[in-house]
C-alpha cells in the first residue's frame, strides 16, 4: 500500500492566560490552554493523525505528559519529531487538512501564518498548496460555544517515499 490516510482530534480546555499557541502561532487571547505542552489543539491533532495513518500509536505514546522533559516545549518541536518517526518508517505526508473549532479567537487571520509553519516544519518549504488550516464555530453550543476550550481536527494523507 502506497498511502495511507489518518485522523487526530484534539482538545483543551481554558485556563489563565493571555494567549493561545495554534498552528505554532502565538495568538493574543484573555485565556490560555490548560496543557502539559504549550497546549497547541491544531499541531497536537496532526502529530496524532500522521502517527495513526503510519499506525504508529499516538503523540502520549511518544510524548507522555507524565514525563516532565515535554513541560512546556513548543508543538512544532513534536511535529518536527514526529515527521521524522514516519519518515524512519518510510512515510511522508502528502496533504494536511486540519479544522479549527472554537468561538474565540478568531482563525482566520492567522491560518496562512499557520500553514507556513507546517510547511516548514515537515519540510515542504514555501509551497502551501498541500496544507489547508480552516476553522469553524459552534453557533454557541457545547463546550466550545460555551468558550471552555477549543478543538481540532486534523486528517493527513501520507505516501511512501
Amino acid at each position: 500500500m502506497n498511502h495511507r490516510i489518518g485522523q487526530g482530534i484534539d482538545i483543551h480546555a481554558f485556563c489563565e492566560g493571555d494567549h493561545v499557541m495554534l498552528g505554532g502561532v502565538r495568538i493574543a487571547h484573555d485565556q490560555g490552554l490548560a496543557a502539559h505542552s504549550d497546549g497547541d489543539v491544531a499541531l497536537h491533532a496532526l502529530c496524532d493523525a500522521m502517527l495513526g495513518a503510519a499506525a504508529l500509536g499516538d503523540i502520549g505514546r511518544h510524548f507522555p505528559p507524565s514525563d516532565p522533559k515535554w513541560a512546556g516545549v513548543d508543538s512544532r518541536d513534536f511535529l518536527r519529531k514526529v515527521n521524522v518517526i514516519i519518515k524512519h518508517d518510510g512515510w511522508a505526508v502528502a496533504s494536511v487538512d486540519i479544522t479549527i473549532i472554537c468561538q474565540l479567537p478568531k482563525i482566520g487571520p492567522h491560518a496562512d501564518q499557520m500553514r507556513a509553519n507546517i510547511a516548514a516544519d515537515l519540510g515542504f518549504g514555501q509551497d502551501l498548496t498541500s496544507i489547508s488550516v480552516k476553522a469553524t464555530t459552534t453557533e454557541g453550543l457545547g463546550f466550545c460555544g460555551r468558550r471552555e476550550g477549543i478543538e481540532a481536527h486534523a486528517i493527513v494523507m501520507l505516501q511512501r517515499w
